[in-house]
């Protein structure tokens, strides 16, 4: 019997994040450089469903995954969602280029493409809205109070202009523009830091829906740039998103290096990504100067970088 494959890629927040969890918009764009593959396949007689994810040292039959298990929720969310009380034989390859815990949608891109895979196997491929569902209540387990932007965008595979209880609006990028992504190396604590502004926004409600506002305007501007075909404004609101970011307490010093190192070899603007303390930073270059700020930021303590190119 053929095996059955999906593929979901990885994803990087342009601006938003942090505010989007308070109503706020953000933008987040795929990442078709790295990506998840999730290949199914039937074994006819055997007697268990089998999950392998080598980078994460899984190998076990799908009812021995912890009931923690980001994968358990995964599957469970299928069988639910479709009917089915158990899974037939057969074995779940989860295969990665995504590094973990970077801020690059590893996790979504896990959920999206196991659902997929999953429920093409059982015979009913589940939709978009489907997916895109399920792997949000999976991202509760990696992230607590998720904003829920990173499974839409690696859902739709698509830039997506993203508010919280609002309906999923994908948009045209008008004139194509190009990111470097730089690693620090360090694990972003998502998670964590999430739930650190909560406390924050508790403590001081006021203080914290200032910065909110402040970054929501920010994203409506570059929205509206990059519409409009004009995404080299997208470097001061970057700029000043990372700001923002930095006086919410979710930058990081490595983080702050390599924008520092970015913005001095030539980028139109950067900031770090996601939910910040780790991670990775993006910069809008040229794309004739992305090589040598790419080598700039390696030699400012990226681990690794990645060029990106955003269109339509």
């Amino acid at each position: 019997m053929p095996a059955f494959t999906a593929t979901a890629p990885g994803k990087i927040i342009l601006i938003g994040e942090h505010a989007v969890v308070y109503g706020q918009p953000a933008i987040a764009v795929p990442v078709n450089q790295v990506q998840v593959r999730a290949i199914v396949t039937p074994k006819p007689g055997g007697k268990e469903f089998r999950v392998t994810a080598p980078a994460i040292g899984v190998d076990t039959p799908w009812d021995h995954l912890p009931p923690e298990s980001p994968l358990r929720a995964a599957l469970e969310g299928v069988c639910r969602t479709l009917g089915v009380r158990g899974l037939p034989a057969g074995q779940l390859k989860i295969q990665s280029t995504i590094p973990v815990a970077a801020g690059l949608g590893s996790g979504a891109a896990v959920s999206v493409a196991l659902l997929r895979a999953v429920s093409a196997f059982l015979g009913a491929p589940l939709t978009d809205e489907q997916v895109n569902a399920l792997a949000f209540e999976v991202e509760k387990i990696h992230h607590g109070t998720p904003s829920g932007i990173d499974n839409t965008v690696v859902t739709y595979a698509q830039p997506v202009y993203f508010v919280k209880g609002e309906p999923v609006q994908t948009f045209r990028v008008a004139a194509p523009f190009t990111l470097v992504i730089g690693d620090t190396g360090l694990p972003a604590p998502t998670k964590e830091t999430v739930g650190d502004v909560r406390t924050g926004w508790q403590r001081d409600e006021r203080r914290y829906e200032r910065m909110f506002a402040a970054l929501g305007s920010l994203t409506r501007a570059a929205h509206q740039a990059i519409v409009a075909g004009h995404p080299e404004r997208l470097g001061p609101l970057m700029n000043e998103a990372h700001d923002w970011l930095c006086e919410m307490g979710v930058s990081h010093p490595k983080l702050d290096a390599l924008v520092q190192a970015a913005r001095e070899a030539g980028a139109l603007g950067a900031k770090l990504s996601g939910g910040g303390r780790g991670g990775n930073m993006i910069a809008l270059v040229n794309p004739d100067q992305a090589d040598a700020i790419s080598l700039a930021m390696r030699k400012a303590g990226a681990v690794n970088t990645i060029t990106t190119r955003v269109q339509g």
